[in-house]
């Protein structure tokens, strides 16, 4: 059963277009970049995914809702979004595992949600026109107003969103991948062997770090600001640059660090760790039209000729034809030939653009966190 709010409520965007909807959730106003994902499941793990800080993600896939929301299967602390769009939203959810719906959980934590929205048509008009700045207004109608204010919304681009969301101090990790019947385990300190990795948080994702623990190794997690100096002396075995929101030319700082690793330690970066560690490399990143946000993107391995279906979210890409010499393309973007992955020739540095832990998504890409321990293995003897 589809239950609707009665409360209504107007998306503008940026140029204009006006879409009329109705609100559940936490009933207040909101502004950000008006996204669309693909993935048919996984609302719960997108909305608290830090890559969607500053963006209202509008879903595809027309009924959201219908397995409510539950105390595992999130991706950091709370939600991450700016607000929420649906076509059909389930209020009466069905699920063995769930423990609120998703209305209760945006409105615990003060999120805005959009029901009744015509989500087609939303979406084909971010595609032709491009992801662009939107607000949502549950209290004031006056279009003029209402366009006028969101024609001066900030675009994504030079945005340094990273600092919102990076943890404000370390911290060790020690939760395993999610299995039935069992949950999320914690890492036994009792093998031998383990390497250290520090990951730098420029947005984490939780099943980013449960699958590094899940290949032995101790995961200490610092914040995006982190320097060189302070890395080193943890004495890690392999640096991991992590996914995260906003445009990746203006985390100088991060940039800068990463630079100064580069040949020192094994390196391993998704999303905008990929971004960042192409523009340390000496490579440039530009916005996409309307970026690649879920879990069936396919992309080329070009090491093996092995295509697989990924999870992504991002909205820059690094210029294929900015690459340096020294770095070699090794993923490869279907459907429109951007770059999904590269490594360094010499140093033991490599990145995905996309989500290899697939959460959620599919499990294809899970092999790299194995080729990162090889990686480490190799530097090592």
């Amino acid at each position: 059963m589809v239950n609707r709010s009665s409360t209504q409520a107007l998306l503008v965007l940026q140029d204009g277009t006006v879409f009329k909807a109705k609100a559940f959730g936490y009933l207040n106003g909101s502004e950000g970049e008006v996204v669309f994902n693909t993935s048919m499941t996984g609302y719960q793990e997108i909305l608290t995914d830090p890559s969607y800080a500053g963006q209202i993600v509008t879903m595809t896939y027309p009924m959201i809702g219908n397995y409510g929301v539950n105390e595992e299967d999130v991706e950091s602390s709370r939600p991450q979004v700016a607000g929420l769009i649906v076509k059909d939203y389930v209020e009466k959810h069905s699920n063995f595992r769930a423990t609120l719906s998703l209305g209760e959980y945006l409105f615990r934590h003060k999120i805005v949600g959009l029901t009744d929205v015509e989500t087609r048509a939303l979406v084909r008009h971010l595609r032709e026109r491009g992801a662009m700045p939107g607000l949502i207004s549950l209290d004031d109608f006056d279009l003029k107003r209402l366009k006028k204010k969101a024609k001066h919304l900030p675009s994504m681009e030079g945005q340094d969103l990273v600092q919102k969301v990076t943890t404000r101090e370390s911290y060790t990790w020690k939760e395993l991948p999610w299995q039935l019947g069992q949950g999320h385990t914690q890492v036994q300190n009792k093998e031998a062997n383990k390497h250290h990795i520090v990951a730098m948080d420029f947005g984490l994702k939780r099943n980013i770090l449960r699958n590094l623990a899940g290949q032995n190794m101790d995961v200490t997690v610092v914040p995006a600001q982190t320097d060189y100096y302070k890395i080193m002396d943890l004495e890690p075995d392999g640096v991991f640059l992590s996914n995260g929101p906003g445009d990746p030319a203006v985390v100088t700082y991060a940039i800068e660090t990463v630079s100064k690793l580069v040949g020192k330690v094994p390196l391993f970066g998704i999303c905008l760790g990929h971004q960042i560690l192409a523009l340390a490399l000496g490579a440039k990143t530009y916005k996409l039209k309307f970026g690649h946000r879920g879990g069936n993107h396919p992309v080329k391995d070009l090491s093996t000729g092995k295509v697989h279906i990924t999870a992504q979210n991002h909205g820059f890409a690094v210029h294929h034809e900015s690459l340096p010499a020294d770095l070699e393309v090794t993923h490869l973007n279907l459907n429109d030939k951007t770059v999904e992955g590269f490594r360094h020739k010499k140093y033991p540095a490599f990145a995905v653009q996309y989500h290899p832990e697939a959460s959620p998504g599919p499990h294809d890409s899970l092999y790299l966190f194995e080729r990162f321990k090889q990686m480490i293995k190799e530097h090592n003897c």
